[in-house]
């Protein structure tokens, strides 16, 4: 089995690519199949998280590109700047990770956080597309996904 070890800081041409969804990118052990069909683990550093695009590299020198795979998302769109400001307040409280773009919000496919957001007004489309949320405003370079803040202070859920 190939093992790739380290997470390149630019972009290299690559022999072989590897295709996640947003759960699996987040996980710096794991055992994946290659684009190519060779079967390799992941040993990377914790605490990172893999975006469509990163490199890898594998002990055997080979480079490997990191796809963000398809997957169920959720997406509302709309003109209304308030409104999307509200909805990835109330999608935020609830820790929810979130792609946002201009006039767009992605978030993972869950039909309890569609029927909030149709409550507010927005409407939700379901489909299939790569997933790439905001890192954070504490994760740093934009591939980190962990914080180093305390959550012991208190604050309602809704």
């Amino acid at each position: 089995m190939l093992k790739i070890t380290q997470k390149l800081s630019q972009p290299q041409p690559a022999t072989a690519i590897l295709k996640l969804p947003f759960e699996l990118r987040q996980k710096s052990r794991l055992k994946v199949t290659l684009d190519d069909g060779r079967q390799a683990g992941l040993f990377l550093q914790r605490g990172n998280v893999l975006r469509g695009g990163d490199c890898l590299l594998a002990e055997d020198d080979s480079i490997v590109q990191v796809q963000a795979d398809n997957e169920t998302v959720s997406m509302v769109q709309s003109n209304d700047a308030l409104l999307l400001a509200r909805a990835c307040y109330h999608l935020g409280n609830r820790h929810v990770p979130l792609q946002i773009k201009n006039n767009s919000l992605t978030y993972l496919h869950d039909h309890v956080l569609d029927d909030m957001l149709k409550q507010l007004g927005l409407n939700v489309n379901t489909t299939k597309a790569p997933f790439e949320p905001e890192s954070g405003a504490y994760g740093g370079s934009g591939n980190s996904h962990e914080h180093q803040h305390s959550h012991e202070h208190q604050h309602a859920h809704d």
